[in-house]
């Protein structure tokens, strides 16, 4: 076997060191698909010796605690690496004689193994041992043409080919044992970092998935050509739009019998300056222009204190843009003004054209429909917002993006 595997390795590194770049197409995919056969062959020579070496005990004689171990040294693997080599040597060494050919023949790779090992355990289980060979042959064919991720879907309907009398049970059970996994393992973890950032991790189960993605997928899309937000900030702000939504409904129950809302305390002084940090009530801390941009949403209640610190507006009803004015606002812009945004207006929050710490009314002709991103954009760019002679928004670009600063409208929303 030696001699062999040196051998090998010679007419690899002549293989190496033959240019590519000289060779015709054909003979390059020809040598891709040779390569590639030559790459599973040598795995099932490689896990075959770990099987044995992990059989005669040699990495405890050797004085490592296991094989894992001693193959993360030897190889110089990670230890998770090491562990799926072990674990994958067991499962090959366990499969039938069908699997362990054509993984030595190169026709399946070390993955497919493991899911038709897999497959073929859990067919074994439901249908019998006659089942379970007919899906060897089965699941070896489908690996010619499926890589391992497809070839696992595609595997949980193997007793429909194998063991149909059986199927629809089999099928209905693995559903409710899907089910109850599911239902177990559901969970959202939430921790607090230091600079009071939230880290979210969790698994949803199957309802809970779905309603999850149908509330935020169409919010994950990018808003326009100048969206430069990556998938997961945007999946972030869609998260934070749907939460707005929710506080907005005033059907959430509610707390110490207060409705569930953001407060946040500034200083009127700071407010009107544009200087003023501010506090959520959970402690943490808003910088001057985070305080200024959530005083315009109608979910957030402002407490606003004077010099002495007494309470000088907590939630002024006048300034919020509600009822009436809301309907009409919304008859208007039909949905967020910003150029070529499509969000629709129960995604939007009312801004204050001129803001109304600085004097700026709570009416129509100052009134704008933006979504939370663009809400964003808005307080922490260049762009300026106004109303044109006919009274729809326009948008005025910086100059470093347009010199001649051309007003600029959603029109998507017209089309409607």
């Amino acid at each position: 076997m030696i001699d062999a595997l040196e051998q090998a390795e010679a007419a690899v590194a002549v293989c190496f060191d033959t240019p590519a770049w000289a060779a015709a197409e054909h003979d390059l995919m020809t040598a891709l698909d040779a390569t590639h056969r030559l790459e599973q062959r040598l795995a099932a020579v490689k896990l075959s010796l770990v099987r044995e070496l992990d059989g005669r005990g040699t990495a405890t004689a050797q004085g490592a605690s296991s094989t894992v171990v001693w193959l993360r040294d030897r190889l110089r693997l990670g230890v998770g690496a090491a562990r799926r080599l072990v674990e994958l040597a067991a499962t090959l060494d366990a499969a039938p004689a069908a699997v362990q050919d054509a993984l030595a023949g190169g026709a399946v790779d070390a993955e497919q193994v493991r899911v038709i090992a897999g497959t073929v355990e859990t067919v074994h289980a439901t249908a019998g041992a006659e089942a379970a060979d007919k899906a060897v042959g089965v699941l070896v064919g489908w690996a010619a043409q499926f890589d391992a991720t497809l070839l696992r879907r595609l595997g949980t309907r193997i007793l429909d080919h194998v063991a149909p009398d059986v199927a629809d049970a089999a099928a209905e059970a693995a559903l409710r044992a899907s089910e109850s996994r599911a239902a177990r393992d559901r969970h959202v973890t939430v921790s607090e970092q230091p600079d009071g950032r939230l880290r979210l991790t969790g698994i949803l189960d199957t309802e809970a998935a779905a309603a999850f993605r149908a509330a935020i997928d169409p919010l994950t899309t990018p808003t326009g050509p100048d969206d430069t937000r990556s998938p997961g900030q945007r999946r972030h702000d869609a998260l934070a739009d749907v939460c707005r939504l929710a506080l907005r409904t005033g059907d959430l129950p509610e707390t110490g019998g207060d409705l569930a809302q953001v407060v946040v305390t500034t200083s009127y002084d700071g407010l009107t300056r544009q200087l003023g940090t501010g506090a959520l009530d959970t402690g943490l801390q808003l910088t001057p222009e985070a305080v200024r941009r959530v005083a315009c949403d109608a979910a957030v209640l402002p407490a606003v204190l004077g010099g002495a610190g007494q309470p000088l507006d907590v939630g002024r009803q006048r300034r919020l843009v509600t009822g009436p004015l809301r309907r009409a606002l919304v008859l208007r812009d039909r949905g967020c003004a910003f150029p070529g945004c499509d969000r629709p207006p129960r995604w939007c929050d009312a801004h204050h054209i001129r803001h109304w710490a600085d004097g700026g009314p709570t009416s129509l002709a100052n009134a704008v429909l933006l979504c939370g991103h663009h809400h964003r954009h808005l307080h922490h760019g260049d762009w300026v917002v106004q109303l044109g002679g006919d009274g729809h928004p326009e948008f005025i670009p910086p100059a470093w993006l347009d010199p001649a600063q051309v007003p600029r409208r959603n029109h998507y929303h017209l089309r409607r």
